[in-house]
C-alpha cells in the first residue's frame, strides 16, 4: 500500500472516530489494533502493540505529569489560589480595565503553580466574573481575559503538556519548561496591552469604579502573607530545574509536597481537601497516560508503513522556504484546534511533525514552545476548545457560547501575535535553556 493510502486510512479512521464521539484514548486504541493486525502481523501485531504500551507508560520522564496536575489542584480546593487573587486586587488602582488586569496578573501567578489549563480558567471565572458582572463590565472584558489567561498554565511551568511534548519528542523535560517561560510572560504582556487599549477606546466596555482604600500596610501584609509564601512553590519546581538541584521529577515531587505544605501552613489542609485533590488528579492522569500510549503505537505503525517517511520527503521536496513551511504546519494545527483539545492534537501531530522538524533542521526546543502556544490556542478556540466549556461552568447563567466565542477571538488574535514574535526571534525561547546549569 502506497504511504499515503496508509497515512489516509490511519488518520482518517481516527478522525472518524472522534467525530463519532468515542473517547481519544479508544480511537488510538482502536486504529492500533487496525493497524496491528494490517501491518504487523495479525497475532504477532498484538503482542508487539502491547509491548510498545508497556514500554511508553514506564518512561521516567513522565514522572512529573502527576505531580504537576496535584499542585494546581490542591491550591484550586484549599481555597489558597481565590484568597491570593484577593490579595493582589488591593494592589491595582484606577486604571482602565481594572478587573481584568487582574485576571490576567492572577492568571500568570496561578499558572506556575497549576499544570492545569482546566483548573486556572474555573479558578479565575469562579472568583472575578461575579465581581465584573457586579461592577458593570460588559461580556468581552469579563469573559474574555479569564479565556486567555487561564490558558496560560500550558505555556508557564509547571506544564503537564509540556512534559508529554518532551517524552514523546525525546528532549530535556526540564529544557521545554524552562523555554516556555518567556513566550508566556509575552503573551500576557498582550493580553494586558490590548485590555488598556480596548478600555480606554471604549471606556463602556469596563466601566471605571470608585476602589475603597485600603491602607499601605495591609497591602503590604497581605502580599507577604497571602502572595509571598506562593513563591516556596515556584522555587521548588522552577527554580530547581533551572539551577540544576533536581531533575524535573524530582522538582515535581518537591512542588507536590510544597504545596501539601502550604495548605498546611494556612490551616486548609483536610481529609475534604486532600480527597479531590488526588481524585481529580488520578482522573486527569489515567486519561493523559492512556492517549499518551495510544499515540506511542500510533506513531510507531506510521513510521512502519511507511507514511512518516513519506510525508516527510514531500514536505522537505516542497519548493517554499523552511520557515514558509513551518507556518504551514501551525495553521494546520489552529485549524484542528477548533475541533480537538490540545492532548489529542500534540499526540496525533508530533509523531508526523517530528521527522519533518529534524529533516528541515528546525531547534527542537523552539519548536516545541510554538506547538505548546498552538495548544493553548486550542483550548480557547471555538467552537471545542475545553477553556470554553470550563468558563461555561462558572460563567453567568445568561452567558450563551456565542458570548464566549466572541470574547475568546481578540485575545487569540494576541496568541498569533506572540506566535509569530517566537518564530521570528527564537532566542525569546532559547535564551534561558542555555543559562541551564
Amino acid at each position: 500500500m502506497e504511504w499515503y493510502l496508509a497515512l489516509a486510512v490511519i488518520v482518517g479512521l481516527f478522525l472518524i472516530l472522534l467525530v463519532l464521539g468515542m473517547p481519544v484514548a479508544f480511537s488510538f486504541l482502536f486504529v492500533n489494533i487496525i493497524g496491528a493486525v494490517l501491518w504487523w502481523g495479525g497475532e504477532e501485531g498484538l503482542r508487539q502493540l502491547i509491548i510498545s504500551i508497556s514500554g511508553s507508560v514506564t518512561r521516567f520522564a513522565l514522572m512529573p505529569v502527576p505531580m504537576f496536575i496535584l499542585i494546581g489542584e490542591v491550591m484550586f480546593h484549599s481555597g489558597i489560589a481565590p484568597q491570593a487573587i484577593s490579595s493582589l486586587d488591593q494592589c491595582i488602582g484606577r486604571v482602565p480595565g481594572r478587573l481584568s488586569l487582574l485576571a490576567v496578573l492572577s492568571g500568570t501567578i496561578f499558572a506556575t503553580l497549576s499544570g492545569s489549563s482546566v483548573a486556572g480558567t474555573a479558578t479565575l471565572g469562579s472568583v472575578l466574573t461575579p465581581e465584573m458582572e457586579k461592577r458593570g463590565y460588559k461580556k468581552p472584558m469579563s469573559l474574555g481575559p479569564i479565556l486567555g489567561s487561564g490558558g496560560l498554565s500550558i505555556m508557564i511551568p509547571p506544564s503537564a503538556l509540556g512534559v508529554l511534548l518532551a517524552a514523546l519528542a525525546k528532549i530535556s523535560v526540564g529544557a521545554i519548561l524552562i523555554a516556555i517561560i518567556f513566550p508566556g510572560l509575552l503573551m500576557a504582556v498582550l493580553y494586558a496591552g490590548y485590555i488598556i487599549i480596548r478600555c480606554w477606546l471604549q471606556p463602556s466596555i469596563a466601566p471605571v469604579y470608585k476602589v475603597a482604600s485600603v491602607p499601605l500596610s495591609k497591602k503590604i501584609a497581605d502580599l507577604v502573607w497571602y502572595v509571598l509564601p506562593l513563591g516556596f512553590i515556584v522555587f521548588s519546581i522552577i527554580g530547581v530545574i533551572f539551577m540544576g538541584l533536581g531533575t524535573p521529577s524530582e522538582a515535581a515531587a518537591l512542588g507536590g509536597l510544597a504545596s501539601f505544605i502550604l495548605a498546611a501552613f494556612y490551616g486548609r489542609l483536610n481529609w475534604e481537601t486532600v480527597k479531590k485533590s488526588v481524585g481529580i488528579t488520578l482522573h486527569i492522569t489515567v486519561m493523559m497516560l492512556m492517549i499518551f500510549t495510544g499515540s506511542t503505537a500510533f506513531a510507531q505503525i506510521l513510521a512502519y508503513t511507511g507514511a512518516t517517511t513519506g510525508l516527510c520527503t514531500f514536505f522537505v521536496g516542497l519548493p517554499l522556504p523552511p520557515m514558509m513551511i513551518l507556518v504551514i504546519m501551525q495553521l494546520l494545527l489552529v485549524a484542528m484546534g477548533t475541533f480537538m483539545e490540545p492532548l489529542a492534537m500534540v499526540m496525533v501531530v508530533l509523531p508526523i511533525y517530528l521527522p519533518i522538524v529534524y529533516a528541515l533542521n528546525f531547534n527542537l526546543l523552539w519548536f516545541g514552545a510554538i506547538m505548546l502556544l498552538n495548544m493553548e490556542m486550542a483550548t480557547t478556540s471555538p467552537p471545542f476548545g475545553l477553556g470554553l466549556f470550563a468558563m461555561k461552568g462558572v460563567a453567568p447563567s445568561d452567558t450563551t457560547m456565542g458570548d464566549l466565542y466572541r470574547a475568546a477571538l481578540p485575545f487569540l488574535g494576541c496568541d498569533l501575535i506572540a506566535m509569530l514574535v517566537i518564530m521570528f526571534f527564537p532566542p525569546l525561547a532559547l535564551w534561558l535553556p542555555s543559562l541551564m546549569h
